[in-house]
């Protein structure tokens, strides 16, 4: 029998109580029968939850004593807090004890630990955020949305060479597209961090297609997109808040009268697609690259719904051998010493 996939999951960092996490931790083991979960929680909150014994041999508890908060200088915190619930399923990705880990805590406490914990590939220094996202025609992959706030030129292309890999791997997209996020298509522009990047990159065994605006990503320019976690972070949640904006708009105009409430009936399949498309809870979370683990960064606001998406990403990862399949893309590029 083929052994199941395991994952530990984060229950404690996010927004919502952990017993809405676990539900949708739950759900992920409903869907898909060759998990196996490893919740990580307080005593406390381990207490209250409710989870179903007919599963009993497919999950498991872990105690953690202590919480990393959102507002916890990350390296500081991980090294003062080496029993938190974050910490926790780092150490235990690290040790090979699970096949992969998800967590909606604090990014840069988990960039601290993954970096101390699991490790990076080589040549890799800076691990990076990367986030699916639609476009007109289908997807794209875009990093880092967080990791690195502060970016060298190098960075960029360490960012780039993971991306293609990975959209390789995963997305099964063949000789990706990539670029370099800036503010005019022209190679001069940008800030000089930005130019000496560009330099990389188009020198780089990679298919560049050179810089792209924020106004073409949604229309397919290309299928990596590379930028520092400064303003990926901040284009992310833009991306966020304009979908919510467009749909709430939608819905009130089509309770505006007894005509467009018809409309809205006779759209609502349409509408409802639209919705999954826009919801950003569908797309799970983010992979970490260029730790030697799977670890989904999961958004700080997830509900069960989306613990339960971001799980599925995880299996995924796990299932296309992600982690490894980067690592021979850096290495046959003669990249590492």
């Amino acid at each position: 029998m083929k052994s199941a996939i395991r994952i530990a999951v984060d229950i404690m960092g996010a927004d919502h109580p952990p017993s809405l996490l676990a539900a949708g931790a739950m759900a992920a083991l409903k869907e898909h029968p060759d998990l196996s979960l490893c919740l990580i929680a307080s005593p406390d909150a381990t207490e209250g939850l409710s989870l179903p014994k007919e599963w009993q041999e497919r999950w498991a508890l872990i105690s953690a004593s202590q919480v990393i908060g959102m507002d916890e200088p990350p390296l500081m915190a991980v090294r003062r807090k080496p029993d938190a619930s974050l910490v926790v399923g780092m150490k235990m990705l690290g040790n090979g004890e699970v096949d992969a880990f998800v967590t909606p805590g604090n990014t840069g406490a988990a960039l601290a630990a993954a970096t101390l914990h699991v490790g990076c590939l080589p040549p890799i220094t800076r691990p990076a955020i990367a986030i699916v996202l639609p476009h007109h025609t289908g997807r794209f992959l875009l990093l880092d949305v967080g990791a690195n706030v502060d970016c060298k030129p190098e960075h960029f292309l360490q960012f780039a060479l993971m991306g293609a890999a990975y959209a390789e791997a995963v997305m099964g997209i063949a000789n990706p597209r990539v670029a370099l996020l800036n503010i005019g298509e022209e190679a001069i522009k940008g800030t000089s961090t930005a130019k000496e990047a560009f330099a990389l990159l188009q020198s780089a065994p990679l298919n560049f297609v050179g810089n792209v605006e924020g106004r073409d990503l949604m229309e397919g320019a290309a299928d990596v997109v590379v930028t520092d976690g400064f303003v990926g972070n901040i284009l992310l949640k833009a991306a966020e808040g304009i979908g919510l904006f467009i749909w709430r708009e939608i819905k009130e105009l089509l309770l505006t009268d007894w005509r467009t409430k018809l409309a809205g009936w006779l759209l609502r399949p349409y509408l409802r697609a639209l919705g999954k498309r826009l919801d950003w809870r569908e797309y799970g979370g983010a992979p970490l690259l260029g730790i030697k683990g799977v670890c989904i960064i999961a958004h700080g606001a997830s509900d069960d719904k989306a613990i339960a998406k971001a799980i599925a990403v995880a299996r995924e990862n796990v299932l296309v051998n992600a982690v490894t399949r980067v690592a021979d893309k850096l290495a046959s590029l003669a990249l590492t010493k």
